[in-house]
């Protein structure tokens, strides 16, 4: 699992027969400061996120199966999560919870 960014959405007219009616977005890494990578990649919306939103992506084929319920295809990396805010070693912020 990593973090990312939504940059945003990815509309096409061909695609995989295990792509149709799923949602892609373009995401790109950040690290744990939310900064981000430079690193982008497509990934399958599970959670309605939206350009902007900070998500928390699974990065692992059988995991995508299991989590969008449907057998085995192309299909890598899926958003499952938003979120809210994140932070390293120690408590949290403040109003954090």
């Amino acid at each position: 699992m990593f973090l990312a960014r939504v940059q945003g959405d990815l509309v096409s007219t061909l695609k995989h027969p295990a792509l149709i009616g799923l949602r892609l977005l373009w995401i790109e890494r950040v690290g744990p400061d939310l900064e981000p990578l430079g690193r982008w990649q497509l990934a399958v919306d599970t959670v309605d996120a939206g350009v902007g939103d900070p998500v928390l992506v699974l990065d692992e084929g059988n995991g995508a199966a299991q989590v969008l319920r449907r057998p085995r295809g192309p299909i890598r990396s899926v958003i499952v999560g938003v979120v809210d805010e994140a932070w390293i070693d120690g408590d949290p912020p403040v109003g954090a919870g």
